[in-house]
Order: structure tokens, then sequence, then C-alpha cells
């Protein structure tokens, strides 16, 4: 089976694997964090199948819905991979972009794996979530929980641990600054970081517009 097979059979379990999922972590998101992660790539020195899978698999099973089993994903993801014939450091390499992908990884202490492939796909998980829809997907999940939308008696806390990120149930707004207006400075690659500018900035403008119509300002 050849890397295009492989890859498009990924597609295929991806899709059907997250046919029910929550709004912002469903096949769509997938498949505008494959997009991405190919566009960052074209600029990058890395392996595009491993980026390809890699961008498929990251959220192939959420432990935000998974009762925050974190092993999930991985055992998932290297089950498939391991049905498709797919080289066991291939494997290994996807199974560890999984594992450190998210933000919350990036919590206290740092993670001991790095690769270029894992910089990019980072990067374009990452932009999914700021922008117009960083900001769609921010208030679906907020919705999803059953979040305020804002409380201004509840401030953003900015010095959480992992395991207080991963408990919080805090209003929606209140996570544009635990996480959202964060992450254009942890941009891997200068193609990230050039796209998250402005999606950055048309963040800022909507908390302005919020804060503006919260307040009963015209």
């Amino acid at each position: 089976m050849t890397n295009k097979d492989i890859t498009e059979n990924t597609k295929s379990f991806v899709k059907n694997t997250l046919e029910n999922a929550e709004g912002g972590h469903d096949w769509f998101h997938t498949e505008r964090v494959y997009k991405n992660a190919l566009l960052i790539a074209k600029d990058e020195n890395v392996d595009e199948f491993i980026v390809a899978l890699g961008a498929l698999l990251h959220d192939i099973a959420d432990s935000k819905f998974h009762d925050g089993d974190e092993t999930v994903g991985p055992r998932v993801a290297r089950e498939f991979l391991f049905k498709q014939n797919v080289d066991s450091t291939v494997i290994e390499h996807v199974v560890n972009i999984i594992e450190n992908i998210s933000f919350k990884s990036s919590i206290g202490e740092k993670t001991k794996f790095k690769s270029p492939e894992l910089d990019v796909i980072q990067d374009a998980d990452r932009l999914d979530a700021i922008g117009a829809i960083g900001i769609a997907r921010c208030f679906n999940y907020g919705g999803f929980k059953n979040r305020k939308l804002h409380d201004p008696n509840i401030k953003p806390n900015l010095n959480m641990s992992k395991e207080e990120y991963k408990a919080s149930d805090a209003p929606t707004i209140n996570h544009f600054y635990e996480k959202l207006l964060l992450l254009k400075d942890k941009m891997n690659t200068k193609t990230g970081l050039r796209i998250a500018k402005e999606r950055h900035e048309y963040m800022e403008g909507y908390l302005k517009q919020f804060y503006k119509e919260w307040n009963g300002i015209s």
C-alpha cells in the first residue's frame, strides 16, 4: 500500500470515527488542521507523510470527551496504523505527536518530545483555535459544557496548573485570556506566526466589541 493509499484510508477512518463528534472537534476541524499543516509544511524541512497522518489523527479521541483519559487517542491511532502496515518508526512518531500536541501539554513541565513534524501540526491545530473559527469553536464548546458566556466577577486564571486547566469550568470569555490570546506567541514556524498575527488581531477586535455590547455602549 502506498503512502497516498494510507493517507486516504486514514481520512475515511477519521470521518467515520468523528461522525457525531462535538462541532469544534469534528471531522471539519481535523480537515482544517490537515490542510493548514500541509500548507505550513511546504516551508519546513519535514516528512509530509508523518505530518499528514499526525494531523489527521491528532484528535481521533480527544481526552475531553473520554473522561480525561489521555491514553485513548494514542491507542486508537496506534491500532489503526498497525492495521495499515505502517512502519513502526512512523507509528511511534505519530503517537508521540498525538500525546504532545495539546495546549495543556505545554503547561508546567515541558514536553520531552520535539520534532519538526510536531511543530508544524501543533501550529496548524493552534491556528484553528484562534481567529473567527477559533471564536466560534470556543463558544460552541462553552455551550456544549453549559458554561456562562461571561461573568465580570470571575477573573481569568493566568497561572493554572495542567490539572486546574483540565478541570476549569470558567466562563467562555475567560478562555480567551487563559489560552486563545496566548497562542500567537507559542507558534513554532514562520508561516504559523504570520497567519496567527492576523487571527490574533481579529480576536482583539472581537473582544472590544463584545465588551461594548456587554456594557451597553453604542
